[in-house]
C-alpha cells in the first residue's frame, strides 16, 4: 500500500491505471489523503476524502473501463504536479484527456488539495456526430 510521504514512484503508481486493472481501494485513497481534502476538476468540486472517493467511482460506473498513464511528475516542496492522459470508453468509443494534476500535501504528508486541469469540452463532445462539428466549429472561431 502507498503511504506519504509520496514521492516521484509513489505518485505514477497511485496516477497509473492500465485498461482493465482494478482503480484503488477506499483504504489505499484514505492511506494518501486528508480527511477533509478538497477536489476540484472541470466538472465538479468535492470536499472530503469520502467525496473525493465517490466520485471517482462515479467515473468509474459511468465508463466500460478507464485508464490514466502518467507522464511527467515535478514536486516542489509540498506542491506537485503530474502530467497525465486518461482514456474512457463508453458504448464503444474511447474518449482522450490529456491534462495536469495539482497536489498540495499537508504536514503529515498527505494530498489536502487536488486539483485536475483538463480540457472537457472538445475530447468530450468532438467524437460525437453533429455536435463535434459544432464545438470544433466554436473552437476554431473563439480559440484558435
Amino acid at each position: 500500500m502507498i503511504t506519504p510521504p509520496l514521492n516521484e514512484q509513489t505518485l505514477r503508481e497511485l496516477f497509473t491505471k492500465p485498461y482493465g486493472s482494478t482503480p484503488p481501494t477506499d483504504e489505499q485513497w484514505k492511506a494518501v489523503y486528508a480527511d477533509a481534502v478538497k477536489f476540484v476538476d472541470p466538472t465538479q468540486e468535492k470536499i472530503g476524502v469520502d467525496q473525493y472517493i465517490q466520485a471517482q467511482e462515479g467515473l468509474l460506473r459511468r465508463c466500460d473501463d478507464v485508464y490514466l498513464e502518467t507522464e511527467h511528475i515535478a514536486i516542489q516542496g509540498n506542491v506537485a504536479f503530474i502530467e497525465w492522459r486518461m482514456g474512457l470508453k463508453i458504448k464503444g468509443i474511447e474518449f482522450l484527456y490529456p491534462g495536469a494534476t495539482r497536489l498540495i500535501f499537508g504536514d503529515d504528508g498527505k494530498i489536502t488539495h487536488h486539483r485536475d486541469y483538463f480540457d472537457f469540452v472538445a475530447p468530450t463532445f468532438a467524437p460525437v456526430p453533429v455536435i463535434g462539428n459544432i464545438v470544433n466549429w466554436l473552437y476554431k472561431r473563439f480559440v484558435s
